[in-house]
């Protein structure tokens, strides 16, 4: 007898790994940017304390679009320090200092606002110090 075996689809597997790796890729960086739990929930659009132990566990799973949006930005964010500072420590620490141009606020002080737009704003104003779009 033939046992015949449901393999997920390839593209669903894959969306799973890119979305896990996201997780792990902010995890790590919250910890380069001294986030505390509680910050990073107001980041990752109110995602409960539960959930963040779960991913420091390595138990990811499927999110929300809203999810995938904000973890995009945050690693944008990143990437936009890494290419405006040359030395990494310089961008992590960058996120926390008063900035006269977003107002005396840090930029961590925006993104924690919580809304996407907070993020945006963030993602493109280090586009903007770098000369990108």
């Amino acid at each position: 007898m033939l046992t015949v075996l449901h393999t997920p689809k390839t593209a669903d597997n894959d969306l799973l790994a890119e979305q896990a790796a996201m997780q792990r890729a902010a995890l790590r960086l919250f910890e380069h940017w001294n986030i505390t739990d509680a910050e990073a929930a107001i980041l990752l659009g109110g995602i409960s304390p539960r959930s963040l132990h779960r991913w420091r566990k390595g138990e990811y799973g499927r999110h929300s679009r809203d999810l995938s949006d904000r973890l995009s930005h945050i690693l944008g964010i990143h990437k936009g320090l890494r290419l405006v500072f040359a030395d990494p420590q310089r961008g992590y620490a960058w996120v926390r200092k008063p900035n006269a141009d977003l107002g005396g606020a840090s930029a961590l002080d925006v993104m924690l606002a919580g809304g996407m737009a907070d993020l945006q704003r963030i993602r493109s104003y280090l586009d903007s110090m770098r000369g990108g779009w």
